[in-house]
């Protein structure tokens, strides 16, 4: 894929922990969903119940699309692919600290591998 798509899907990414707060706020209905999600809702349903059902589905399929990809990229390696394309973390970072079972070359072939995989699902 080339540089400009890889930044796409990369920024894609970074947004996770941010989705996965957004969902676990979603379960909380003395928070407005005016201040959980800053995409209209003018279009749904007038019920706040489906709103917030339909605002989560949609969290949720991106978060399951991410999750998805990474246990397709390497099944043995699909914990760390998702901390490190979630969090922007370096392979120093997952080997040092995580203690991540493969090597550099490994590592970042999957981590191509990876991006690519999403490349395709997204399109």
């Amino acid at each position: 894929i080339d540089k400009h798509r890889h930044y796409e899907l990369k920024h894609f990414c970074l947004q996770y922990p941010e989705w996965k707060r957004t969902y676990a706020d979603l379960d909380d209905p003395s928070i407005p969903l005016s201040t959980i999600d800053r995409a209209p809702t003018s279009n749904l349903p007038g019920d706040p119940t489906a709103k917030r059902a339909l605002v989560k589905a949609k969290y949720s399929e991106k978060m399951q699309l991410i999750e998805k990809t990474a246990m397709e990229t390497d099944r043995y390696l699909c914990d760390y692919i998702l901390k490190a394309v979630t969090e922007n973390l370096s392979y120093t970072y997952l080997k040092s600290k995580l203690e991540i079972p493969c090597g550099r070359d490994m590592y970042y072939d999957r981590y191509r591998r990876f991006f690519w995989l999403l490349s395709e699902a997204r399109q």
